[in-house]
């Protein structure tokens, strides 16, 4: 008979890069106001609030004011 052993191991690196694009992804769903494209566009890009636009009603959803 014969015995295999399986190896049930999680990568840690593999962790680490989803909870950083977790991270990332939380910060442009939930938290954003502006802050990426103020990076380009400056000032203006408090007022357009594209990104905001964009994922309105995921952040209704998800259980983030935004009114």
């Amino acid at each position: 008979m014969l015995t295999t052993k399986s190896k049930s191991t999680i990568p840690v690196f593999g962790i680490l890069v989803l909870s950083i694009i977790f991270a990332a992804g939380l910060f442009v769903v939930g938290f954003d106001q502006g802050h990426i494209f103020s990076l380009v566009y400056g000032e203006q890009a408090f007022t357009d609030l594209y990104i905001h636009e964009l994922t309105h009603d995921m952040r209704h959803a998800a259980g983030f004011p935004c009114h």
